[in-house]
Protein backbone atom coordinates (compact mmCIF):
# COMPACT_ATOMS: atom_id res chain seq x y z
CA UNK A 1 0.00 0.00 0.00
CA UNK A 2 1.12 3.47 -0.75
CA UNK A 3 -0.14 5.61 2.37
CA UNK A 4 -1.42 3.38 4.60
CA UNK A 5 1.50 1.31 6.93
CA UNK A 6 1.16 -1.14 9.77
CA UNK A 7 -0.68 -1.36 12.49
CA UNK A 8 2.47 -0.48 14.00
CA UNK A 9 2.48 -0.90 17.95
CA UNK A 10 3.30 2.63 19.68
CA UNK A 11 4.18 3.48 23.30
CA UNK A 12 1.81 5.80 22.37
CA UNK A 13 -1.33 4.74 21.13
CA UNK A 14 -0.58 1.02 21.28
CA UNK A 15 -1.69 -0.55 17.88
CA UNK A 16 -2.03 1.85 15.64
CA UNK A 17 -3.04 2.20 11.62
CA UNK A 18 -0.58 4.86 10.11
CA UNK A 19 -1.93 7.04 7.19
CA UNK A 20 0.85 9.64 5.58
CA UNK A 21 -0.47 12.50 3.84
CA UNK A 22 2.63 13.51 2.23
CA UNK A 23 5.41 11.37 0.71
CA UNK A 24 8.83 11.48 1.94
CA UNK A 25 10.26 13.90 4.28
CA UNK A 26 8.32 16.90 3.11
CA UNK A 27 8.57 19.11 6.68
CA UNK A 28 8.80 22.43 7.69
CA UNK A 29 11.64 21.41 10.04
CA UNK A 30 14.41 19.03 9.86
CA UNK A 31 14.43 17.81 13.34
CA UNK A 32 18.29 16.84 14.47
CA UNK A 33 16.54 14.06 16.35
CA UNK A 34 14.60 12.29 13.31
CA UNK A 35 14.04 8.81 12.68
CA UNK A 36 12.97 9.19 9.53
CA UNK A 37 16.15 10.94 8.26
CA UNK A 38 16.91 14.45 6.88
CA UNK A 39 13.89 16.36 5.34
CA UNK A 40 13.55 15.57 1.83
CA UNK A 41 11.98 19.10 1.29
CA UNK A 42 12.40 21.37 3.62
CA UNK A 43 8.43 23.68 2.83
CA UNK A 44 5.95 25.23 4.29
CA UNK A 45 3.86 25.30 1.61
CA UNK A 46 -0.11 23.31 1.52
CA UNK A 47 -1.18 21.36 -1.09
CA UNK A 48 -2.65 18.23 -2.09
CA UNK A 49 0.19 16.20 -1.83
CA UNK A 50 -1.74 13.16 -1.71
CA UNK A 51 -5.41 12.45 -3.29
CA UNK A 52 -8.18 12.03 -0.71
CA UNK A 53 -9.82 9.75 -2.80
CA UNK A 54 -6.46 7.35 -2.98
CA UNK A 55 -6.16 7.44 0.70
CA UNK A 56 -10.03 6.43 1.51
CA UNK A 57 -9.82 3.84 -1.37
CA UNK A 58 -6.89 2.30 -0.17
CA UNK A 59 -8.19 2.96 3.82
CA UNK A 60 -11.80 0.78 2.91
CA UNK A 61 -9.54 -1.84 1.01
CA UNK A 62 -7.52 -2.12 4.14
CA UNK A 63 -10.46 -2.69 6.40
CA UNK A 64 -12.28 -5.59 4.28
CA UNK A 65 -9.09 -7.37 3.92
CA UNK A 66 -8.09 -7.17 7.92
CA UNK A 67 -11.32 -7.08 10.09
CA UNK A 68 -10.00 -8.74 12.91
CA UNK A 69 -6.63 -6.32 13.07
CA UNK A 70 -8.99 -3.97 12.38
CA UNK A 71 -11.26 -4.56 15.76
CA UNK A 72 -7.85 -4.54 17.81
CA UNK A 73 -6.57 -1.43 16.67
CA UNK A 74 -6.39 1.28 19.30
CA UNK A 75 -5.98 4.38 16.60
CA UNK A 76 -5.91 5.56 12.96
CA UNK A 77 -3.11 7.40 12.97
CA UNK A 78 -2.45 10.39 10.50
CA UNK A 79 1.14 11.16 10.96
CA UNK A 80 4.04 9.41 8.33
CA UNK A 81 6.34 10.75 6.27
CA UNK A 82 6.19 14.47 6.53
CA UNK A 83 4.26 16.69 8.07
CA UNK A 84 0.59 15.30 7.59
CA UNK A 85 -1.19 19.59 8.14
CA UNK A 86 1.19 21.02 4.95
CA UNK A 87 -2.04 18.78 3.11
CA UNK A 88 -4.70 20.94 2.26
CA UNK A 89 -6.99 18.30 2.67
CA UNK A 90 -6.37 17.37 5.55
CA UNK A 91 -9.63 17.93 7.36
CA UNK A 92 -11.49 15.97 4.28
CA UNK A 93 -9.14 13.20 5.09
CA UNK A 94 -10.42 13.44 8.84
CA UNK A 95 -13.80 14.12 7.97
CA UNK A 96 -14.45 11.01 4.95
CA UNK A 97 -12.08 8.42 7.36
CA UNK A 98 -15.28 9.06 10.22
CA UNK A 99 -17.59 7.91 7.68
CA UNK A 100 -15.97 4.51 7.23
CA UNK A 101 -14.69 3.07 10.76
CA UNK A 102 -15.37 3.94 13.96
CA UNK A 103 -11.73 3.62 14.75
CA UNK A 104 -10.60 6.56 16.58
CA UNK A 105 -8.59 8.54 14.87
CA UNK A 106 -5.79 10.36 16.34
CA UNK A 107 -3.33 13.51 14.66
CA UNK A 108 0.42 13.50 15.00
CA UNK A 109 1.51 17.04 13.78
CA UNK A 110 4.80 19.91 14.35
CA UNK A 111 2.32 22.35 15.93
CA UNK A 112 3.98 24.52 12.92
CA UNK A 113 0.64 25.51 11.34
CA UNK A 114 -1.80 25.35 14.17
CA UNK A 115 -1.49 29.02 14.67
CA UNK A 116 -4.23 29.16 11.41
CA UNK A 117 -7.56 29.50 12.90
CA UNK A 118 -8.56 27.09 9.34
CA UNK A 119 -6.29 24.40 9.62
CA UNK A 120 -7.05 23.99 13.16
CA UNK A 121 -11.16 23.77 12.72
CA UNK A 122 -9.82 21.29 10.00
CA UNK A 123 -8.65 19.02 12.69
CA UNK A 124 -11.79 19.32 14.86
CA UNK A 125 -13.23 15.96 14.08
CA UNK A 126 -10.48 13.98 15.33
CA UNK A 127 -9.94 12.19 18.56
CA UNK A 128 -6.72 13.06 19.61
CA UNK A 129 -4.20 15.65 18.84
CA UNK A 130 -0.32 14.57 19.72
CA UNK A 131 1.32 18.17 18.56
CA UNK A 132 5.23 18.55 19.42
CA UNK A 133 6.55 21.28 21.72
CA UNK A 134 10.40 20.82 21.38
CA UNK A 135 11.07 24.76 22.55
CA UNK A 136 10.28 27.49 24.15
CA UNK A 137 12.48 30.05 22.83
CA UNK A 138 13.72 30.76 19.40
CA UNK A 139 17.42 30.31 19.57
CA UNK A 140 16.62 26.77 21.39
CA UNK A 141 13.68 25.95 18.80
CA UNK A 142 16.32 26.88 15.54
CA UNK A 143 18.76 24.35 16.94
CA UNK A 144 16.74 21.35 17.56
CA UNK A 145 13.79 21.45 15.36
CA UNK A 146 15.64 23.55 12.30
CA UNK A 147 12.47 25.03 10.69
CA UNK A 148 11.58 26.82 8.13
CA UNK A 149 13.17 30.49 8.36
CA UNK A 150 10.29 32.40 8.91
CA UNK A 151 8.30 30.10 11.32
CA UNK A 152 8.71 31.34 15.24
CA UNK A 153 8.07 29.60 18.00
CA UNK A 154 5.74 31.99 19.81
CA UNK A 155 3.05 31.60 17.07
CA UNK A 156 3.28 27.96 17.85
CA UNK A 157 2.95 28.27 21.09
CA UNK A 158 0.05 30.91 20.61
CA UNK A 159 -1.88 28.00 18.01
CA UNK A 160 -1.57 25.14 20.52
CA UNK A 161 -3.18 27.79 23.57
CA UNK A 162 -5.98 28.21 21.04
CA UNK A 163 -6.18 24.46 20.15
CA UNK A 164 -6.64 23.93 24.07
CA UNK A 165 -9.50 26.33 23.79
CA UNK A 166 -11.34 25.02 21.12
CA UNK A 167 -10.58 21.58 20.77
CA UNK A 168 -13.14 19.16 22.73
CA UNK A 169 -10.73 15.74 22.28
CA UNK A 170 -8.24 14.94 24.22
CA UNK A 171 -4.06 16.94 23.76
CA UNK A 172 -1.55 14.52 24.66
CA UNK A 173 1.56 17.03 24.12
CA UNK A 174 4.82 15.59 23.08
CA UNK A 175 8.31 16.76 24.04
CA UNK A 176 11.38 16.02 22.88
CA UNK A 177 14.79 16.14 24.50
CA UNK A 178 18.24 16.06 23.35
CA UNK A 179 20.90 16.12 25.41
CA UNK A 180 23.05 19.57 25.56
CA UNK A 181 20.46 20.74 23.48
CA UNK A 182 17.20 21.57 25.67
CA UNK A 183 16.99 19.85 28.87
CA UNK A 184 18.84 22.26 31.03
CA UNK A 185 16.87 22.48 34.27
CA UNK A 186 16.33 26.24 34.23
CA UNK A 187 15.12 26.20 30.59
CA UNK A 188 12.67 23.31 31.52
CA UNK A 189 11.26 25.27 34.24
CA UNK A 190 10.52 28.08 30.83
CA UNK A 191 8.84 25.14 29.14
CA UNK A 192 6.71 24.38 32.16
CA UNK A 193 5.29 27.77 32.33
CA UNK A 194 4.21 27.58 28.45
CA UNK A 195 2.98 24.12 29.26
CA UNK A 196 0.92 24.78 32.01
CA UNK A 197 -0.81 27.77 29.61
CA UNK A 198 -1.13 24.69 27.29
CA UNK A 199 -3.06 22.53 29.13
CA UNK A 200 -2.75 19.17 27.41
CA UNK A 201 -4.45 15.96 29.21
CA UNK A 202 -1.02 14.59 29.31
CA UNK A 203 2.56 15.46 28.39
CA UNK A 204 5.16 12.94 27.04
CA UNK A 205 8.34 13.28 27.29
CA UNK A 206 10.61 11.69 24.85
CA UNK A 207 14.71 11.56 23.75
CA UNK A 208 15.96 9.62 21.52
CA UNK A 209 16.65 6.03 21.25
CA UNK A 210 16.53 4.98 17.84
CA UNK A 211 18.85 6.08 14.59
CA UNK A 212 18.92 10.19 14.64
CA UNK A 213 18.86 12.40 11.43
CA UNK A 214 22.45 13.97 12.88
CA UNK A 215 24.76 12.34 14.03
CA UNK A 216 26.12 12.38 17.92
CA UNK A 217 22.80 12.93 19.35
CA UNK A 218 22.51 11.83 22.74
CA UNK A 219 19.65 11.03 24.92
CA UNK A 220 19.20 12.80 28.26
CA UNK A 221 19.72 10.39 31.08
CA UNK A 222 17.34 8.93 33.31
CA UNK A 223 17.40 10.50 36.30
CA UNK A 224 17.25 13.74 34.74
CA UNK A 225 14.17 12.80 32.49
CA UNK A 226 12.70 11.84 36.28
CA UNK A 227 13.72 15.41 37.79
CA UNK A 228 12.39 16.98 34.60
CA UNK A 229 9.07 14.65 35.08
CA UNK A 230 8.58 15.88 38.56
CA UNK A 231 8.86 19.41 37.17
CA UNK A 232 6.17 18.86 34.58
CA UNK A 233 3.96 17.31 37.55
CA UNK A 234 1.19 14.83 37.61
CA UNK A 235 0.44 15.49 33.55
CA UNK A 236 3.62 14.10 32.52
CA UNK A 237 5.03 10.26 31.65
CA UNK A 238 8.20 9.74 30.18
CA UNK A 239 8.19 8.00 27.07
Amino acid sequence: MKYIYGPVNSRRLGSSLGISLTSYKICDFDCIYCQLGKTHTLTGERKEYVKVDDIIEELKRWLKDNPEVAGSSQYITISGLGEPTLNTKIGEVINRIKTVTNIPLAVITNASKLSDLNIRVSLMRADLIVPSLDAVVQKVFAKIDRPKQNIKIEQIINGLIALRKEFRGKIWLEVMLVRGVNDDIRYIKKLNKVIEQINPNKIHLNSPVRTTSEPDIEPVDKNKLNKIKEILGDKCEIL
